[in-house]
């Protein structure tokens, strides 16, 4: 049925749950995962003579953060026997290194979060996982 699926996480409470999904439909269907996540890049606008973290130390503390968010994602999927590589990208927008990702790497479906944007922000702002959704062809199973 699937055999690559991708799980973007950014290690919300929410994104767990969808962690857990993936693993347990990888594990019955026999599919490889790809665990996500997207860094930040640093906010050179802000840039000052007053600049309150240095670049590299910006660019050190994203890369700690989203490898331990796809370690998770890697260390849940070996403790349920599942194959899962782990990869962290700098991104200015999250929907479309998923999706970017997806498409280079095969996958035939990608397992995401509904963040459950309600209201104003929702229209204004939409939601990464609304994102993937129209922009991707590979199919979204989304997690609530």
């Amino acid at each position: 049925m699937y055999k690559h699926i991708l799980i973007p996480t950014d290690g919300s409470e929410i994104s767990a749950k969808a962690v857990e999904q993936a693993i347990a439909l990888a594990k019955l269907t026999g599919a490889a995962l790809s665990a996500l996540s997207v860094k930040e890049p640093f906010p050179y606008s802000a840039i000052s003579e007053m600049q309150p973290t240095p670049p590299q130390e910006f660019y050190d503390a994203q890369e700690r953060i989203a490898s331990a968010r796809v370690k998770s994602v890697v260390d849940g999927a070996a403790a349920a026997g599942v194959k899962c590589t782990a990869t962290t990208v700098e991104a200015l927008h999250p929907w479309e290194a998923i999706c970017d990702h997806a498409k280079a790497n095969g996958c035939d479906l990608i397992v995401m979060a509904s963040h459950g944007r309600r209201g104003v922000a929702a229209l204004l702002l939409g939601s990464e996982t609304q994102k993937v959704l129209t922009h991707t062809a590979t199919p979204v199973l989304v997690v609530k």
